[in-house]
């Protein structure tokens, strides 16, 4: 029975659909994480420290000694590093851990991607004792400042003034020291793309890149935080604008160097240019996975990299024909969650098929750009995409959200 070690970070939305794929193709599972799980047998959990990437390797490269396994999965972007290191020491496939390092840092991606001439959004590097003002103008306004390391829109601010661009400064390194981080390291800044905005979910196999689906981002982000809602595929974009979006994710892909496993990119569409705005090496993040289905079978996103890893076949990459997507319903204002009403009506929404609540009552809560997860997830399908974005917005007018 193949073996497969997933990293499991604690605050990850993502481990019941893994382990659901993995019982259902009859997969054996190890789990490192940083706590203990309540998922899987004692001798098979490894725990590890995200802070402490190389010592986590070897604990896992240990653990494969003891217990040999055949992959190892990164849930999401806390593992990606580690799991290279790990994969590395035991001699299985996987990404080159200096490309794996390069989708955690934005500068890193930046300049890799520079390198090789790939359209994306002008940059810098501004150091704790540049002027954020100075560096703001000299860029041109408006710009985008960045925390190097954190996901899912966590700091990320846009800046239409130099006299903001001090506050915003400020308030970043307040979120990298709650999270844990150096609050003085640097940031990145880059110019503003106006536009649309695409995601792209990918499956790699010894370099070679296979695009699965291209989601469309209804009413795009454009600051001053960037809380994304609604994904719907497949994408409306023109042929042409299609096929440059998969070209320039193909050559991101290859400028970071990855070989193995899922990726996610984010394109943004200007009305002159596509423009890469990140890549990662792993799945889409949250729950969204769930709006996608493949094949006759409707095989799981979390199955079809499960199988790629452990080099078992895969029955079919064609996205089932239906129109659908996801909301990640976002947080008003940052507080106490009392209660979120009118579920019931949300979920009798024509064209609704799921609803989500993933921070329990009772659970603090905190709203961009100062947090990092969302209040659930909305899924609708219909027959025309247009149905599926009325539905998720229609199901979610009718929630109230009750913040203390």
């Amino acid at each position: 029975m193949p073996h497969v070690l997933l990293i499991i970070p604690t605050q990850t939305y993502r481990a019941t659909d893994f382990i659901t794929a993995a019982d259902a193709l009859g997969i054996e599972l190890s789990v490192a994480s940083e706590e203990e799980l309540p998922l899987v047998a004692t001798d098979r959990q490894v725990r590890i420290d995200c802070t402490r990437p190389e010592w986590s390797a070897q604990v896992m490269a240990d653990h494969a000694a003891r217990m040999p396994i055949d992959s190892i999965v990164p849930l999401d972007d806390q593992g990606v590093v580690m799991a290279a290191r790990a994969a590395h020491l035991i001699g299985l496939p996987h990404n080159p851990p200096d490309g794996a390092a390069a989708t955690r840092n934005k500068v890193m991606m930046r300049r890799r991607l520079a390198q090789d001439e790939i359209s994306q959004p002008r940059f810098t590097v501004m150091e704790s004792g540049d002027s954020p003002a100075g560096v703001a103008s000299q860029m041109g306004l408006p710009v985008v400042f960045k925390p190097l390391s954190r996901s899912g829109g966590q700091g990320v601010i846009r800046v239409n003034k130099a006299t903001d661009a001090d506050r915003a400064v400020r308030r970043i390194r307040r979120i990298l020291a709650s999270a844990g981080e150096n609050p003085n390291q640097p940031i990145l800044v880059e110019e503003f793309l106006p536009g649309g905005e695409v995601a792209v979910e990918g499956l790699l196999s010894a370099g070679r890149l296979e695009i699965l689906t291209v989601f469309d981002k209804p009413g795009a982000p454009q600051g001053p935080y960037f809380e994304e809602t609604i994904l719907i595929a497949p994408s409306q974009l023109p042929s042409m604008v299609l096929a440059e979006v998969e070209h320039l994710t193909r050559r991101a892909v290859l400028a970071l160097g990855l070989k193995e496993g899922p990726i996610h990119a984010e394109l943004r569409i200007g009305s002159d240019r596509v423009s890469v705005l990140e890549v990662a090496a792993r799945s889409i993040g949250g729950l969204c996975s769930r709006s996608l289905r493949f094949g006759l079978m409707a095989d799981s996103w979390e199955s079809l990299i499960l199988r790629q890893a452990l080099g078992i076949e895969i029955p079919s990459t064609v996205r089932q024909p239906a129109a659908t997507g996801v909301m990640m319903l976002p947080i008003p204002r940052s507080g106490r969650l009392v209660g979120v009403e009118g579920t019931d009506e949300a979920r009798q929404t024509p064209g609704i098929v799921d609803l989500e609540i993933t921070i329990p009552v009772g659970g603090r809560i905190m709203a961009l750009p100062d947090g990092d997860r969302y209040l659930g997830f909305l899924f609708a399908a219909a027959a025309r995409r247009a149905h599926v974005e009325r539905a998720l917005r229609e199901a979610f007018s009718r929630l109230q959200i009750i913040i203390e």
